[in-house]
């Protein structure tokens, strides 16, 4: 396996933690108790040092010399890789428990994966530890958001309401976590990563099980999202470029 066949995968999932991160910072002053602020800010921190390290990786082995900086605030709309869901405006609290619950769910599996490529003292065995960590990580993300999607799915009929609601609102957004991009399929052949189609089974199912415990379930969704991993996103993801990335596109080559 060698690093640049799976840069271009890794840069999805470099840019899925950054912006989801971006999106959680979002919750701090803003959650039902001043626990959740901390819990939340707490795991958009964890992911934020995941994209850190990520980006840092690529830089490293992609032949550019790119800073984490530049991977996050000098890139344009069409050059970031993240799926949809983790761009989406931040709406009621049940809508952020399912969304965490989906992706953190996803993330155990396909760090997991990343985890086992690669030599210890190769760049791919750096790319192996950060994985590592991420599976850890994305361990406890999971437990917390399905604690709390459990407590308000059986709470009361008006958490339940919103419960179910936000699961309808977030369905159309699933099935682009489980597209099979071509840098998906070249990090496989290269011997590295995991085809996300191949992880649909193990992550709903866990995800299908959460829900049943708080007497919900995944409905059919009308319509569905794609083309995120190809650079084609939604209104959303323009507004939140603008605003992470202003301070430093004001004020290039500034340092603090």
């Amino acid at each position: 396996m060698t690093a640049p066949a799976c840069a271009p995968a890794v840069l999805g999932l470099a840019d899925d933690a950054l912006i989801y991160a971006q999106r959680l910072g979002e919750w701090i002053s803003r959650a039902p108790q001043i626990e959740e602020d901390m819990a939340l800010g707490n795991i958009g921190l964890d992911l934020l040092g995941r994209a850190r390290a990520l980006y840092t990786w690529l830089g490293s082995v992609d032949g550019t010399g790119r800073s984490e900086d530049d991977f996050a605030y000098w890139r344009d709309e069409r050059e970031f890789r993240h799926v949809h869901l983790v761009e989406q405006p931040r709406g009621d609290f049940a809508d952020e428990m399912i969304r965490l619950l989906l992706v953190a769910s996803l993330d155990v599996e396909r760090y997991a994966a990343l985890a086992s490529c690669g030599d210890a003292g190769s760049s791919c065995g750096e790319l192996a530890g950060i994985a590592a960590k991420a599976v850890v990580e994305s361990r406890y993300h999971r437990e917390h958001a399905a604690l709390w999607v459990v407590r308000l799915g059986d709470g009361t009929e008006e958490s339940a309401a919103r419960m179910t609601a936000a699961v309808s609102r977030v369905a159309p957004y699933i099935p682009e976590l489980f597209d099979d991009s071509p840098a998906d399929v070249a990090a496989v052949a290269a011997g590295c990563g995991v085809l996300p189609s191949s992880l649909e089974g193990s992550v709903l199912g866990g995800v299908s099980a959460v829900l049943s415990e708080a007497g919900l379930a995944l409905p059919e969704a009308s319509w569905r999202s794609r083309g995120g991993r190809n650079g084609l996103h939604s209104e959303a993801c323009g507004y939140l470029l603008a605003e992470m990335q202003h301070l430093a596109r004001s004020h290039p080559g500034a340092t603090w």
